[in-house]
């Protein structure tokens, strides 16, 4: 019998817990010669989120946990249900109900005709605002024109991965991780599906702004070296210009003579100028900044507690770490 492993990374969702999992074993029912688990991991909840998941656990041992020693991040807690997960394929969904469970079961059926990576694009999103929208066209929209990969918009973290991708993904150990960018870059055979986002179960996002902007800059600097290359191009123009400019000066010099006048264009041009420098060196501080955090070679993450299922497995799993 093949199995799937569902892989839920949780921060402080304990009011979510008791509908997420009855929904889950709801929708497994319907999988009749598929075995599922599932599998949370706990990214350093302060609420009595890990408590309830042990609760849980007594009564459905189907349900595993691990539990990371601090809050990580989406990303890396990610990376440990990859590293975790010992199914035929493995299933990632939020632990919000935003993303219906039931929609797994038509993944699975795309899964058995052959596709490797049947992820899910949210055509709609209840209660989101328009400029929220907008804003996430444009993204994916510049991200693609910044990399020769095929970007796919609003294809979120709610797939279906085959054990062959999953194996990919733990084979791509980087600290600053934008997962949605390894599942282009690892390529595979892949297929869509489509889905309206429910409003929360409970709780309130654990998105703001500065994470929302961290993991944007994360996409582009990710994916692509073009901003680097973009403020190269910069750099040329505005020194062929400037040096444009210094002969037409001179030559006017020459002929005309000089006078003082000048220094309001002088001072916007030095402000232009400097404006221009410390733009690029944010540009190039943010790949620095990705390649000192890589060179410490730091593990990911740390584990604080796992479920006994998940204590016997291979050690190995612990080396990824």
């Amino acid at each position: 019998m093949k199995t799937i492993t569902i892989v839920i990374p949780i921060y402080n969702e304990e009011e979510v817990l008791p509908q997420l999992v009855r929904r889950l074993d709801d929708m497994s029912k319907s999988l009749t010669n598929i075995e599922c688990e599932f599998l949370f991991i706990n990214d350093g909840s302060e609420d009595q989120t890990l408590d309830k998941i042990k609760e849980i656990r007594e009564k459905e041992p189907r349900v595993n946990y691990v539990d990371l020693s601090r809050n990580f991040g989406k990303e890396l807690a990610m990376l440990a249900g990859f590293d975790y997960a010992d199914g035929d394929a493995v299933v990632v969904i939020d632990g919000d109900l935003q993303q219906p469970p039931e929609l797994i079961l038509e993944m699975v059926k795309w899964w058995e005709k052959g596709y490797d990576d049947i992820y899910a694009v949210r055509v709609d999103r209840k209660g989101e605002s328009k400029l929220k929208k907008w804003t996430s066209e444009l993204y994916y929209k510049l991200i693609q024109q910044m990399t020769t990969e095929k970007v796919y918009p609003l294809a979120g973290d709610f797939r279906l991965l085959d054990k062959k991708c999953v194996a990919a993904l733990r084979e791509l150990r980087e600290s600053e991780r934008y997962t949605k960018g390894m599942y282009g870059w690892i390529g595979f055979k892949k297929k869509q599906l489509t889905y309206v986002a429910d409003e929360r179960a409970a709780g309130l996002t654990k998105w703001n702004f500065p994470k929302l902007f961290k993991l944007a800059m994360d996409g582009i600097t990710s994916y692509s070296t073009i901003p680097l290359k973009i403020w190269s191009y910069v750099g040329f123009a505005i020194s062929f210009f400037s040096f444009l400019f210094l002969l037409i000066e001179i030559g006017k010099t020459i002929f005309l003579g000089t006078d003082v006048a000048g220094y309001p264009t002088l001072l916007a041009g030095v402000l232009f100028l400097g404006g221009i420098q410390l733009i690029s060196l944010g540009v190039i501080g943010e790949y620095l900044g990705r390649v000192f955090i890589e060179t410490k070679r730091r593990p990911p993450y740390f584990i604080r507690e796992k479920s006994g299922n998940d204590s016997n497995k291979d050690d190995s799993k612990e080396d990824r770490s």
